[in-house]
């Protein structure tokens, strides 16, 4: 009795994993000397792969699902152990359970800010912070490339690498970006999806598929914040002169209103009436730095050539009369210059001179009557 035990003992004939915590990518089935029985049942649950390894050298590979364990459902180890023909035998094979599913919610962020350019604020320091997700994607290369022949593995033995390797990236695409600082915000998902499409490769080597990446915040240093709140402040303030105005004359307001007098009431009162009047003495300064109206140009005098101004009617200088002589049309009477040919009213052509039809003699345009005979110039009209 005490020696079919024994072999009983021996013999493993169930080979299954549960997984009872949320971090544990690897898990090797405790064979050591025992033997594993051909024709053990082998469960593979939903997100769990099963790898066969003998004497170091990985062997088979067994998917989700229920396998027993015989030479024709395991080729590789049958080949290593050059069992030619069927063999009902035991076999000792180490078993590693890979842990397939997602891990969600892993956090990555900067332990120094990203020294980056920016074409408002010059170099800034900025800082970020987000979270990432990842499995197993190829069991051979994760088990060859990481945990080796460990007795188990999990997510904090990975993850401080991956955590330096995400943000190496993500810096690098930050600074590449050229995205000014204050528009960051407006690119979390493309920087997201750019991020995850930059790391996949890096994730691939070590048999990993990155599933999701994503960016919750990027901040920039408080002084530079508090000089974009100041900005703003400014922008919404608008004049800043009227500004100053309209809170001096508010406090001045509050200060006559105040009817519990005293020393604190006066010294208040003054301070008030010492901002007013700083406000009010930069108003008249502004206005007094005001550029003066252009001028206009001064014209010559036709006479002296003296300068004087448009509109003067007299030269300054020598008091002749600057303004050109008029006339009247010959046919609608409009005021015109004297050396008008034409009239700017009903077009027609001004005469400079006329001549007497009884003496002959030459008269002005704009004579009446001949200057020799008296006779009436215009009685045709």
């Amino acid at each position: 009795m005490g020696i079919f035990n024994f072999f009983k003992s021996q013999l493993i004939e169930v080979i299954e994993w549960t997984d009872s915590s949320s971090d544990t990518m690897v898990y090797r089935f405790p064979v050591q000397g025992n033997e594993i029985k051909m024709g053990a049942s082998l469960t593979v649950r939903e997100s769990q792969v099963a790898i066969f390894v003998n004497e170091g050298e990985i062997a088979d590979v067994f998917g989700p699902g229920h396998h027993l364990l015989y030479t024709q459902n395991m080729p590789i180890l049958t080949k290593l152990k050059s069992w030619k023909h069927g063999f009902d035998s035991p076999f000792k094979a180490e078993v590693y359970f890979i842990n397939t599913k997602q891990f969600i919610d892993r956090k990555w962020g900067t332990s120094n800010p990203i020294m980056m350019r920016d074409a408002d604020f010059g170099v800034i320091r900025l800082r970020g912070y987000g979270i990432y997700s990842y499995r197993v994607a190829d069991p051979v290369v994760f088990l060859r490339e990481l945990f080796g022949t460990s007795a188990s593995y999990d997510t904090s033995s990975i993850e401080s690498h991956l955590k330096k390797m995400v943000l190496s990236g993500l810096s690098d695409l930050f600074a590449e970006s050229n995205v000014p600082a204050l528009d960051l915000a407006m690119h979390y998902d493309e920087f997201s999806a750019k991020g995850k499409e930059k790391m996949e490769p890096r994730f691939q080597a070590f048999g990993f598929e990155i599933t999701s990446l994503y960016i919750e915040n990027l901040s920039l240093p408080q002084e530079v914040e508090r000089a974009m709140d100041k900005r703003t402040t400014m922008g919404v303030l608008g004049n800043m002169n009227q500004y100053t105005q309209y809170q001096a004359a508010e406090a001045l307001r509050d200060v006559a209103r105040n009817e519990s007098g005293g020393l604190v009431s006066a010294g208040a009162g003054l301070g008030a009436g010492a901002a007013l009047g700083n406000a009010m003495a930069n108003a008249f300064n502004s206005v007094q730095q005001a550029p003066a109206a252009p001028q206009a140009e001064k014209i010559p005098c036709p006479h002296c050539q003296a300068p004087v101004n448009p509109t003067a009617k007299f030269c300054g200088e020598c008091g002749q009369s600057v303004q050109q002589p008029k006339t009247a049309c010959i046919k609608c009477q409009a005021e015109l210059e004297a050396d008008a040919k034409f009239c700017g009213q009903c077009g027609t052509k001004q005469a400079t001179e006329s001549i007497c039809p009884s003496c002959g003699k030459t008269n002005s345009a704009t004579a009446k009557f001949c200057g020799d005979c008296g006779e009436n110039l215009q009685k045709d009209e």
